[in-house]
């Protein structure tokens, strides 16, 4: 391994992900290798050692570097199937599975369902070739496991760590909100309203996440072209065939087992290959379930978002009658200045400083006026009042 770049430490299985692989660290560049057997290897080699491995380019690999922001994709190649769902950065061959960064969190529920998969699926080969007696009941109890190829099994395994992963973040999601939402029905304040704008932020980021994870399993069930891109057992049985076996495993590394991988991929896609070569029919059933489960998550969002909406809108309602409220202390302010303007009007006229011969022996005059003008004055105030109610701007 010298030549790609890095170097090679076999995985014991009984140590664990969390023993064998701490010795090596998580680099950037750190890989895990599955093979069909359940054997594992940390890889720790350069971008082309990968590439020479699994014959892709060199855009492909770049989908799965962490350091840039690629949506989630399920790319089929001629050898390979690129998977960059989220966290699960994979490339799935016909006998074997690349998982990058093996110690993240997130990744290592995946590297440990793979391993229980894998163990579970060979011991049953390992029951089909001790117990003779017992092929045809295990035939029916793990008939569909065992034709599964290994790509759809891994495959599988991916999907089902994604989706349960993003239906994880929508509870999570779930039960902060609806209590936020609540609270802030109750009080209206500057710090519910914050808390509830992060909380939107953060569903809107995880909706648009949900969203490409089910448009692109959308993708792949529209088009047979692509999901038929996926069966690489089927393309493996079909480059052992005799005309074009000498450099069927040309693209693997040299491995003593590779005769024995091509004939367990050539067993495993027997009832692909016997069949309509175009025939996609598992892998659709596949895809179908995980865009149901996705599609699901999907609405339990949507379902949150309209619940936002309608709490915005009840927030809305509840401004806008404290707006009318402050409209009709505003309103009893201005009918008592209009009447104190016509009671101050009337009685700076009357207290003018100005020699009138009518206002000689008649000083009881000015007592009436004034009386007169409050009166007016209330009278005033009471009919702007009356009409405001008559009309509807106030309680």
């Amino acid at each position: 391994m010298g030549r790609e770049g890095g170097y090679v430490v076999p995985v014991d299985p009984g140590t664990g992900t969390g023993g064998g692989l701490k010795k090596k660290g998580a680099g950037s560049r750190s890989w895990i290798l599955m093979d069909s057997s359940g054997q594992e290897t940390v890889l720790d080699v350069d971008k082309y050692a990968i590439m020479h491995r699994v014959q892709i380019h060199a855009r492909d690999l770049r989908i799965l570097d962490p350091l840039l922001s690629y949506p989630s994709a399920i790319l089929g190649r001629d050898r390979a199937i690129v998977l960059n769902l989220e966290h699960i950065k994979a490339i799935i061959t016909a006998e074997e599975v690349l998982l990058r960064d093996p110690l993240d969190d997130n990744v290592t529920p995946v590297v440990e369902e793979l391993r229980r998969r894998l163990k579970s699926v060979n011991s049953n080969h390992e029951n089909h070739e001790d117990g003779k007696e017992l092929l045809a009941h295990n035939d029916v109890e793990n008939g569909e496991e065992d034709e599964s190829p290994f790509e759809f099994r891994a495959l599988e395994v991916a999907l089902e760590a994604i989706c349960s992963y993003l239906a994880a973040r929508t509870i999570e999601l779930e039960t902060a909100v609806y209590p936020a939402l609540d609270m802030l029905t109750s009080k209206i304040s500057s710090r519910n309203l914050d808390r509830v704008r992060k909380l939107k932020s953060q569903m809107t980021r995880l909706t648009a996440r949900v969203q490409k994870v089910r448009d692109e399993l959308e993708q792949l069930l529209d088009d047979d072209d692509d999901m038929a891109d996926l069966y690489l057992s089927r393309k493996l049985a079909g480059a052992s065939s005799p005309v074009s076996g000498s450099g069927a495993a040309g693209w693997f590394l040299a491995t003593p087992t590779i005769g024995s991988k091509i004939s367990r991929a050539s067993r495993a896609s027997v009832a692909t290959v016997r069949g309509d070569e175009d025939d996609v029919e598992e892998l659709e059933m596949l895809l179908e379930a995980y865009f149901m489960q996705i599609d699901s998550t999907l609405n339990k969002l949507a379902t949150l978002r309209e619940y936002i909406d309608n709490t915005e809108d009840y927030i809305n309602i509840q401004l806008d009658n404290h707006r009318n409220q402050l409209i009709q202390l505003e309103l009893f302010l201005s009918s008592g200045t209009v009447c104190m303007s016509i009671y101050s009007l009337i009685a700076g006229i009357f207290g003018m400083n100005i020699p009138y011969t009518w206002n000689d022996d008649h000083g009881y005059m000015f007592k009436w006026v004034v009386v007169f003008s409050g009166f007016l004055a209330a009278l005033t105030f009471v009919l702007i009042i009356s009409y405001a109610r008559y009309k509807g701007l106030v309680g």
